[in-house]
């Protein structure tokens, strides 16, 4: 059998680090030769950070002790030879490092940039990117290779995270609790990618094993089987979990964690009762709250936070400040805000004081994304996350749930909570109009949710208003811009994959 090695480095003395090969983005996204979990061959070596800290403002707790002196090298079944070998690979699964791209799947904000052009968020200032440039007018090719990073790095991540539920599944080094818990925390960072995948894609192939050989000609599943696998992993998290964090912060999944992805699964789904019901035990729990000030909202600590990763980098806290935020005075930003969303904020609304940014150029107050302001790439004092999941957004799927489910007043209960927040009046839709109370809550999400996670994207896809709205604002949308096309490059290694309609 090919053996499996892991490799430790120290870095800065105290900082020790788990380095992972990492498939070329060119490569099959199973290639049985290159992937088999770190022990194919590359020559792009990404180092993660192999221990979260808790609370980067002051504590110094680690989510697991390793030796001094740790060897250079160890075998897959040493890796995995109890739990705190374990947690090695673990903690690589939600390290995050805007500089070095490592760990989490979505580290280079391609995710936030890509959904924020092809909705009515962003514009590409650099005309010399033609990828980017793509995805704002509707032309985008398979060989494009931003496209190519939304489709590669979630897949790498994601035979991490099988090899993960490979490597504690039925090991008797391991407490039966612990294997329960690892596996489902594992699980909810799975259908984390998987939900991305087949809303950016549709139907893709679902991996959730490390048998490469089948992975590496795997056909596309349907989008509804994709949507059920999520479903099994999320639910299964759910009833596993523990229900505190297992660790310091709030960087390792418990189950709010998993019934708050849930929330949002259900409202894709269209199951207006279950989403109502989830949105609201993660509501209901009292762990979370809305903070008072919009700029603290994505700090470390944040009340606010289901789920955040330490985010970390010695020029830049998190990928999405370094791509939107100016790197001096007087800049053009790379991907200013777009005039349909600065119109949309209302006079007075804090998040627009708070989160976006501006810049006079040639005369001309450019905006651009500021949720995100890279405070404090040193460390030296509190620092942000990067942001997975919130409170807000929670009690805006109970809104649209309760509108729905036709109780127009509890929903804009829900909006008015973050309207407040936002320094707002109550809005004044009619709560007996459900589809006045609905376009409340669509443009609440637009506001409060905008360059966080495509939100903006998938919504307007998921409510059927993609080429309403979008038709009215740009050129060349049609319903095949919808999903994003195959890499071409996948389409060569894998005979049994399909390209999307009209690429």
């Amino acid at each position: 059998m090919q053996k499996t090695f892991f490799h430790y480095h120290k870095l800065g003395g105290a900082q020790l680090v788990l380095e992972a090969p990492r498939p070329k983005v060119q490569t099959s996204w199973f290639d049985d030769k290159k992937l088999f979990l770190f022990n194919f061959l590359s020559s792009h070596i990404i180092t993660a950070a192999l221990l979260l800290t808790a609370g980067l403002a002051g504590s110094c707790k680690k989510l697991i002790e390793i030796p001094p002196s740790p060897p250079t090298e160890i075998s897959q079944s040493e890796q995995f030879a109890d739990s705190a070998s374990a947690m090695a690979a673990i903690a690589y699964v939600y390290s995050y490092d805007a500089n070095t791209l490592s760990g989490v799947g979505y580290a280079d904000a391609q995710l936030t940039m890509s959904t924020g052009l092809s909705s009515d968020e962003l514009t590409d200032a650099d005309t010399y990117d033609v990828a980017g440039v793509e995805f704002y007018n509707y032309s985008l090719t398979n060989i494009n290779s931003e496209v190519s990073s939304l489709w590669t790095s979630p897949y790498t991540s994601l035979y991490v995270v099988n090899a993960v539920i490979a490597g504690v599944s039925g090991n008797a080094g391991m407490s039966p609790a612990f294997q329960t818990q690892i596996t489902a925390e594992m699980e909810v960072m799975r259908a984390l990618y998987y939900f991305n995948l087949v809303n950016l894609f549709g139907g893709v192939p679902l991996a959730i094993t490390t048998n490469y050989q089948v992975n590496a000609v795997s056909p596309r599943a349907s989008a509804d089987s994709v949507y059920a696998q999520i479903m099994t992993d999320l639910t299964n998290a759910q009833q596993n979990l523990s229900a505190s964090y297992p660790s310091p912060g709030h960087y390792r999944p418990c189950q709010l964690v998993a019934t708050a992805l849930l929330a949002r699964l259900y409202l894709y789904q269209q199951q207006w009762q279950n989403a109502y019901n989830a949105a609201n035990t993660v509501i209901s729990s009292g762990q979370y709250s809305l903070v008072t000030d919009p700029n603290q909202v994505f700090l470390d600590g944040s009340t606010e936070a289901i789920w955040q990763l330490p985010a970390t980098g010695p020029s830049a806290v998190t990928a999405e400040a370094e791509n939107f935020i100016p790197q001096s005075p007087g800049t053009i930003p790379n991907y200013p805000l777009t005039t349909w969303l600065i119109n949309a904020f209302e006079p007075g609304d804090l998040r627009m004081q708070d989160w976006l940014g501006q810049v006079i150029v040639n005369g001309d107050t450019l905006y651009y994304p500021y949720k995100y302001k890279n405070v404090n790439p040193t460390g030296n004092a509190t620092t942000e996350d990067y942001m997975i999941l919130r409170l807000a957004e929670q009690y805006l799927i109970r809104a649209e749930a309760s509108a729905q489910l036709g109780n127009g007043a509890a929903a804009l209960a829900d909006v008015n909570i973050v309207r407040a927040r936002a320094g707002l009046a109550p809005s004044t839709a009619n709560p007996a109009s459900q589809s006045a109370v609905l376009a409340a809550i669509m443009h609440e999400r637009q506001i409060e949710l905008f360059t966080e996670w495509g939100n903006r994207w998938y919504d307007l896809k998921r409510t059927g208003t993609a080429a309403t709205v979008l038709g009215a604002e740009k050129t060349g949308y049609t319903a095949n811009a919808a999903l994003y096309p195959v890499p071409l490059t996948q389409l060569q290694d894998d005979v049994n994959l399909r390209q999307n309609p009209g690429y």
